[in-house]
């Protein structure tokens, strides 16, 4: 059990990703210019440190499976809800999950996202993220284009 090991260890590192994405050389502008660019990696990421702890507690852990359930179902047509499973069955996974919180005692986040590039550049990269039009890639340009509003 994974939670069993990991009370030996309460201090963790838990990492967010944000969107993430190659950026080709081929949307700087300047690559027609002078030709010295390379392909690179936009990211945007946080690290977090802390304790963690765990919770046993049945209660605890349904309201939080209640609470994330409603928070991914809501915009759906029909929302599904875990009051829709056997009461049961619910209350035998429930039992079965272990609740982890996190107090975090430090945080770090960085990014990437083409704040080293010349605002013409910038704008390739962002029109060059619209055209790969994954979530990420989208996401990212999104990013990129704050960095335009600096300096």
């Amino acid at each position: 059990m994974i939670a069993r090991d990991l009370r030996r260890f309460p201090n963790a590192l838990v990492i967010f990703h944000g969107p993430d994405g190659f950026i080709s050389p081929s949307w700087y502008p300047s690559e027609c210019e002078n030709a010295r660019v390379v392909p690179t990696w936009n990211y945007a990421v946080v690290h977090a440190h802390g304790l963690l702890r765990f919770i046993d507690d049945s209660a605890w852990v349904r309201a939080h499976v209640e609470s994330l359930t409603h928070q991914h179902e809501a915009n759906r047509d029909a929302p599904w809800a875990v009051t829709d499973a056997p009461a049961e069955f619910v209350d035998q996974l429930v039992t079965a999950v272990v609740g982890v919180e996190i107090s975090i005692t430090q945080w770090y986040g960085k990014w990437k996202v083409s704040q080293n590039r010349s605002a013409a550049d910038r704008v390739g990269v962002i029109e060059g993220l619209e055209r790969e039009a994954s979530a990420s890639s989208v996401a990212m340009a999104a990013l990129v284009k704050e960095t335009l509003g600096e300096g």
